[in-house]
């Protein structure tokens, strides 16, 4: 059986990588350019629906990234397609996505806020090592 994943939370975490207002440097690298390939024309875009980083992996309450479906067009991401046809996002979560508008400043595409958060991820601010400190407790996985 095939875990459905939830619709975005009605605003975007406060460790949210896409969020405006969010330190650089709390999540590794791979993970900010992760955000740069749904900037891509739909073919080209990652297959899998960007998840909540609240969240831990195998956890069964995983959503989707709510800042992912305020910065992008939720019809033209090709995992959000995808996700419905393979039946892991119901025709709801599908409509949440597509319908969604952040209640906070996002930064205006993927590469953007990759780009802000690649800065200073050697030398993390004093607030970004405190966000770290607070998703190392709530994500068991990263333990």
């Amino acid at each position: 059986m095939v875990s459905s994943i939830r619709p975005p939370a009605p605003r975007p975490c406060e460790s949210c990588p896409y969020r405006r207002d969010v330190p650089a440097g709390i999540w590794a690298g791979n993970e900010y350019e992760k955000l740069r390939r749904y900037d891509a024309d739909t073919p080209a875009q990652p297959p899998r629906v960007f998840q909540c980083h609240q969240t831990d992996a195998d956890n069964d309450s995983r959503r989707v990234c709510a800042g992912w479906a305020g910065c992008h067009d939720g019809d033209s991401l090709l995992a959000l397609r995808l996700a419905v046809l393979q039946g892991r996002v119901d025709s709801a979560t599908y409509r949440a996505v597509v319908d969604y508008t952040s209640p906070v400043p996002l930064f205006s595409s993927g590469g953007e806020a990759a780009d802000h958060g690649l800065t200073h991820l050697d030398t993390p601010a004093d607030d970004a090592r405190h966000m770290i400190d607070k998703i190392s407790r709530t994500r068991q996985d990263l333990q």
